[in-house]
């Protein structure tokens, strides 16, 4: 590579997008979707509220400041739109981050009928309500890695 410019390698085919984050706000976001940033935003680990060791204890990275993110998923990311009365269930797995308005907690989701039904199976949703956005990849499923004869 040479010149100047910006690089971006994604692992395992995954989609790469940038969110930016303005001055004063605030993005949480799963470590493993992080794929760079740049220099002028602050950042700390913190664990996701309502979670605690129960719920696998969540740790996130989050973002303070402006500046931009390079993010990863697998799929195109959704990104849900949320007002004040908004409440969201997303399965632990698939949350890639969120903004600072929404506050969490932990759903547990203990019945057969549900994993039955169709569902994920997975037995805790992280809860998000309040007014912001939250981001989320469309699956759990890996990229198939292309076969050499």
């Amino acid at each position: 590579m040479r010149g100047r410019g910006e690089a971006w390698f994604a692992h395992e085919a995954q989609n790469c997008f940038v969110v930016e984050v303005g001055p004063g706000d605030e993005f949480t976001v799963n470590g493993r979707n992080v794929l760079c940033f740049d220099a002028t935003p602050a950042y700390r680990i913190a664990a996701v509220k309502g979670a605690g060791i129960a719920g696998g204890g969540l740790f996130n990275s989050v973002f303070t400041g402006q500046g931009r993110l390079g993010l990863v998923c697998e799929g195109s990311p959704l990104v849900i739109p949320m007002r004040s009365q908004d409440r969201v269930y997303v399965d632990t797995e698939a949350v890639v981050g969120w903004t600072a308005g929404l506050q969490t907690s932990l759903h547990r989701s203990r019945s057969i009928g549900s994993m039955l039904r169709g569902g994920s199976g997975g037995a805790v949703q992280l809860v998000l309500r309040g007014e912001g956005h939250v981001v989320v990849r469309p699956s759990e499923a890996l990229p198939q890695k292309a076969q050499r004869h």
